[in-house]
């Protein structure tokens, strides 16, 4: 095969890729990590990122910095929703033993859209915060039990798939939580049937993502995704 024959073969390949992906409409359900000021639905959710007259010793400025711009537009996808609240718990707990029902994830879950992928991404403020963890328990929830974060992740899951089944749901785990909420996720996920995308080296200034750190988020996120769409797409063999 002579170059020019390559080229117009690379250069297909990456567009019928892409076409393939081009569409695909997206939506966060997060935490302050998925924030940024102007940027989140509702309105009105706490932000962490780019909130006027706050200073943040973070080099994070422009949203099209954070991992989740980068994500969306580099690889053809369409933002359906960002349901992020800074702070936000998975379960009903939150600092301080406080009932954080009002901005909990599994509170917001009926306000994700109408997308084609979800990305889960929270767990970081229960590791921090210390809220219970609670027992595995995949059926027959009462509120009581959503203030403990096993049977709250369970019921986010369960929830999510039965809220949105033409949607493909992956889970993002932060890099340094407590191994309890980690642990959990993965075997949580692993029950669900739910794709748990662990990341790993995040550099961080504040606790939060730097600039570097939301570049390696999106650059592992694709990596697991991409090769999960082409799957489900019949091009597994592709690259």
């Amino acid at each position: 095969m002579n170059c020019k024959s390559l080229f117009f073969l690379v250069v297909f390949s990456l567009t019928f890729i892409s076409g393939m992906f081009a569409q695909k409409k997206v939506s966060i359900l997060g935490d302050s990590y998925s924030t940024f000021y102007g940027h989140v639905s509702p309105a009105a959710n706490l932000c962490w990122y780019g909130v006027p007259g706050e200073k943040r010793e973070n080099n994070v400025m422009k949203v099209e910095e954070t991992w989740w711009y980068r994500f969306v537009n580099e690889h053809g996808f369409q933002l359906e929703r960002n349901n992020s609240y800074s702070g936000s718990t998975v379960c009903h707990t939150g600092y301080e033993k406080a009932d954080y029902s009002d901005r909990s994830f599994i509170t917001r879950i009926h306000n994700l859209g109408n997308p084609d992928i979800i990305l889960v991404f929270g767990g970081t403020n229960d590791s921090w915060a210390g809220a219970p963890i609670g027992v595995y328990q995949y059926e027959g929830w009462t509120k009581a039990d959503l203030y403990s974060f096993r049977p709250a992740f369970c019921y986010l899951l369960a929830s999510l798939k039965q809220l949105y089944p033409a949607a493909q749901i992956y889970n993002i785990t932060n890099s340094e939580l407590s191994e309890e909420i980690t642990n959990s996720m993965n075997e949580i996920c692993r029950h669900y049937g739910i794709e748990n995308i662990c990341l790993r080296d995040v550099d961080k200034q504040e606790g939060h993502p730097s600039m570097q750190g939301m570049e390696s988020i999106s650059r592992q996120l694709w990596k697991s995704l991409s090769r999960a769409l082409s799957s489900t797409s019949g091009l597994s063999s592709m690259h």
